[in-house]
């Protein structure tokens, strides 16, 4: 695993058991970001895209972190075993966090009323709710601090958990820290249902970690990547509601095509074959 160091701010690589405490950035991508490259160059710190590192350097020092991770610029995107790597652990990476800020950048000042606690409208149309990747990273980490556009703090998943609840349709125990598997395939499908990624083989491999599947990335393939993890939940899962999804394309197959296609089964609970059969 590569962090960068939050005082020094170059990259340093961990392995195994010796990977130190670290904190860990959630943000969407704007136009042009700081990159593995850039860092590793001479003038990062002169782009204007590098305030944004800058401010999670600065945010988990003053957190007591030495390290933070940021996936612009410490994964090699150059490297497509490096990059197949890192999103087969990227899950893990954010579940082990000590801290992650999620950094919403479309929601200004004072979103949040601290005093009364209500919440504008800002917060929940915020772009970061609608992007596949960051469904990931809003249920692995077990401490999260969202950020406005000026990196001031609007709240803590915890404390803004109903609200996060009714914008995802996640129910809060998920949100806190409970099992994935009390939920059904089908519902944790639909919590993607209406999230978007720029590339449409990323609408499967942004859940391979809430699934638990671990499959290599094959940019390219379209539609059959979601076809795939599918086939791969298959293999571990006895949950029938796998099946419990609707569209208006007619392909004829019993799989979805995309998570767009499990919008209704938010309210499908856990089926398997041997309790149907046991009349349990």
């Amino acid at each position: 695993m590569r962090l960068l160091n939050t005082t020094k701010r170059k990259l340093e690589e961990f392995g195994g058991n010796k990977i130190p405490l670290y904190a860990i950035l959630s943000h969407t991508w704007g136009e042009s970001e700081i990159t593995f490259q850039d860092i590793e160059g001479d003038d990062a710190e002169k782009k204007v895209e590098y305030e944004k590192v800058r401010n999670t350097c600065d945010m988990a020092a003053a957190h007591g972190f030495d390290y933070v991770w940021i996936d612009t610029c410490c994964i090699n995107k150059t490297s497509s075993a490096e990059l197949s790597e890192a999103i087969n652990s990227m899950y893990r990476w954010y579940q082990d966090s000590g801290v992650c800020y999620a950094y919403l950048a479309d929601v200004p000042p004072n979103a949040v009323d601290h005093r009364t606690e209500a919440i504008g409208p800002e917060f929940s149309t915020s772009r970061w709710f609608t992007r596949g990747w960051t469904l990931q990273e809003l249920i692995a980490p077990p401490t999260i601090i969202f950020l406005d556009q000026k990196w001031q703090e609007m709240g803590t998943k915890s404390s803004l958990q109903r609200m996060i609840s009714e914008i995802t349709g996640i129910p809060t125990n998920i949100l806190l820290g409970g099992d994935l598997e009390d939920a059904s395939v089908a519902q944790t499908m639909s919590w993607a249902s209406k999230r978007k990624t720029t590339r449409v083989e990323d609408l499967a491999y942004c859940l391979m970690g809430i699934f638990g599947i671990n499959m290599p990335l094959l940019y390219g393939e379209g539609e059959r990547a979601f076809t795939r993890l599918q086939e791969e939940i298959m293999k571990v899962s006895d949950d029938y509601s796998l099946f419990a999804w609707k569209s208006s394309e007619k392909h004829g197959g019993l799989l979805a095509t995309s998570p767009a296609a499990f919008f209704d089964s938010g309210e499908i609970t856990p089926s398997n074959p041997s309790s149907t059969l046991s009349g349990a």
